[in-house]
């Protein structure tokens, strides 16, 4: 186990608005393609870390996911289960390996909370924050049929 670098606010909030930013482009996808090309999408990143310092270990990993990834063509909730496990990936590299970009040495670190964060919206069924974000809900008029209140 090597010494982790030091890690700053940047180091999470980067992360974090990434995953957000990640949402809301993903949100723009109609089913079913946010949903193919997220397991694809999810399949390539299993190989990230193929020159990562752990030797052959590093195979494992693209074998695990791969099924998941494929489950994942019918399901958001196993792209989600393939994004906590990529997780998991990169809290090993962050303390054993190499750094998924060499140049950033807290960017393990970074993808774990990205891949956290998306995770957990791939797991609540990768709802379009945008549709979220106008629905209003029903004004108690409406239910009852009766006209809508002056203002």
């Amino acid at each position: 186990m090597h010494q982790p670098p030091p890690l700053h606010l940047v180091d999470i909030l980067g992360p974090v608005v990434s995953a957000i930013v990640f949402v809301v482009a993903m949100s723009m996808v109609r089913e079913p393609a946010r949903r193919n090309f997220n397991a694809i999408f999810l399949a390539g990143a299993a190989g990230v870390y193929l020159s990562g310092g752990l030797g052959p270990w590093e195979l494992v990993f693209p074998a695990v996911v791969a099924p998941v990834a494929y489950l994942g063509l019918r399901s958001h909730r196993t792209i989600g289960l393939g994004w906590f496990l990529h997780a998991g990936w990169d809290v090993v590299h962050h303390f054993y390996g190499h750094p998924i970009w060499p140049w950033m040495p807290t960017s393990s670190f970074g993808c774990l909370i990205f891949d956290s964060a998306i995770a957990i919206w791939f797991v609540l069924g990768a709802p379009s924050v945008l549709a979220l974000a106008v629905r209003t809900p029903a004004a108690p008029h409406a239910a009852a049929g009766a006209p809508p209140p002056l203002a």
